[in-house]
């Protein structure tokens, strides 16, 4: 018995893509997948291969379960309300020193 909603989980993909202010042209080259093929699984109508949804939720920051069933078994990221610490939270450590490699050139630019 089959208990996935795709037409829930495509949109749960659209909304952590736009919440991620990406397009879907600009998502489907990150993820190295078509902007047709996107579109078909963000409107549930194309089912997506382990691989892909693994490389999907990777690159929205969200767990697989949190994709697929709408709730996240992952009890190891905190709960924040501030966009930004909770993004933090789901990355990885190269990632975080990349991105405070890239606030430590832009602070210059944009404080006073």
């Amino acid at each position: 018995m089959n208990n996935v909603n795709y037409h829930a989980m495509g949109q749960r993909m659209r909304i952590e893509r736009e919440r991620l202010g990406l397009s879907r042209e600009k998502f489907a080259e990150i993820v190295e997948l078509s902007p047709l093929y996107i579109g078909q699984l963000e409107r549930g109508e194309r089912k997506m291969s382990i691989d892909t949804l693994i490389k999907i939720s990777n690159s929205l920051h969200i767990s697989t379960d949190y994709l697929i069933f709408g709730t996240s078994m992952d009890i190891t990221t905190p709960y924040n309300d501030n966009n930004l610490t909770t993004l933090l939270n789901r990355c990885s450590k190269k990632q975080l020193s990349l991105i405070e490699d890239i606030i430590k050139l832009l602070l210059p630019h944009t404080c006073e």
